[in-house]
């Protein structure tokens, strides 16, 4: 798909210097602009490779000043700010590249579910029976949509992504590929005849609007009542939300978190990568967790920043270390003391 300057200019409400006509069909960096694609500048570190670019169009702030002329083959457009114009024509040429309707065959809609206007489910894709889906929902190839299921409009789920049933998922989410919403909860009771039961996982997953989970994480069902991600939450990649747990507004997680069941964590929360948290604690509002941290107990202190496994506050955990780095000179300089004791009381029972 090609765009012309002007087109581009019209959209960002720039102003255009060269070649209005100029046609692009793909982005790039500046520093490996080709012919007829499309850059942007920012930072004035990189502004000697826009006199060399090959990139047909490149955007700028209005305020920078060129130092030399560009290539005849480069046209600039000037906006308030580059950055910001650069990340909305990515998301523009992300929502035209996603932009697919109809349902192909090979796929399988169930007679009782509801299916809203301009969705899009993709071969080999499954939607049960008493389904709802909402408006511009896209399903690609091998998702799978469980019975009694609802998914608001907007709602993207990238190949492989499974559902299961009688989970809620709102508007405007988007689901990565390997995403598993809603199978079992680890609920298992120790028993003398078969040494664990398991514990029936009845409950469901609601997930509320504008949240995205990223590819093979999975969010388990409640035993009774609801796990729930709240709205604009973020999760990376492979990480693992346990039955009854609560992820409150716009917390982030890195890949590779584990939560466990009924643990509920606050609005606003950071959390790194590697990260371990025990079940049926609760983590304040605001909260920062460091990467490989181990958190053992409740964090009832909004906006705390912890580290460490138990992880503890920051401050302190940094002051820990730099003694714990200095451990094996503090263990020489005690080894010297206690000899030079002993000498002492050597000579003074000589």
């Amino acid at each position: 798909m090609e765009f012309s300057a002007k087109q581009i200019a019209d959209l960002l409400g720039g102003t255009i210097e060269g070649n209005a006509d100029v046609k692009v069909k793909k982005l790039s960096k500046i520093e490996e602009g080709e012919p007829h694609s499309l850059s942007f500048l920012s930072n004035s570190r990189y502004q000697e490779h826009l006199y060399v670019t090959d990139a047909s169009v490149v955007i700028v702030n209005n305020d920078f000043v060129l130092e030399k002329p560009v290539k005849e083959t480069c046209t600039i457009i000037r906006v308030e700010n580059a950055y910001e114009c650069f990340a909305k024509l990515l998301d523009t040429y992300h929502q035209i590249q996603n932009n697919k309707t109809g349902i192909e065959p090979n796929s399988f809609v169930s007679a009782s579910a509801k299916v809203g206007e301009n969705c899009y489910i993709a071969a080999f894709a499954y939607v049960g029976e008493n389904v709802t889906l909402g408006n511009n929902v896209k399903l690609y190839p091998n998702s799978f949509v469980g019975n009694n299921t609802v998914i608001g409009d907007n709602t993207t789920l990238f190949a492989g992504v499974k559902i299961h049933h009688e989970c809620v998922i709102g508007k405007n989410c988007t689901f990565h590929s390997g995403v598993v919403i809603g199978a079992d909860g680890f609920g298992f009771a120790p028993s003398s005849e078969i040494n664990y039961r398991k514990i029936p996982q009845i409950g469901n997953v609601i997930i509320e609007d504008y949240v995205e989970i990223g590819a093979n994480s999975c969010v388990d069902r409640a035993t009774m009542g609801s796990t729930i991600i709240k709205k604009g939450a973020k999760l990376d990649n492979l990480i693992q939300i346990g039955h009854n747990a609560i992820i409150g507004e716009n917390t982030v997680i890195v890949s590779q978190t584990g939560i466990a069941g009924s643990t509920k964590i606050g609005k606003n929360c950071m959390i790194g990568g590697q990260v371990g948290i025990v079940g049926h604690i609760t983590i304040a509002d605001g909260v920062k967790i460091a990467a490989q941290s181990g958190v053992g107990s409740s964090i009832t202190e909004e906006g705390a920043i912890v580290q460490g496994s138990p992880a503890y506050a920051m401050g302190d955990y940094k002051r820990a270390y730099v003694g714990f780095k200095k451990l094996p000179e503090i263990l020489d300089r005690l080894n010297e003391l206690e000899k030079e004791v002993g000498r002492q009381k050597s000579e003074d029972r000589s």
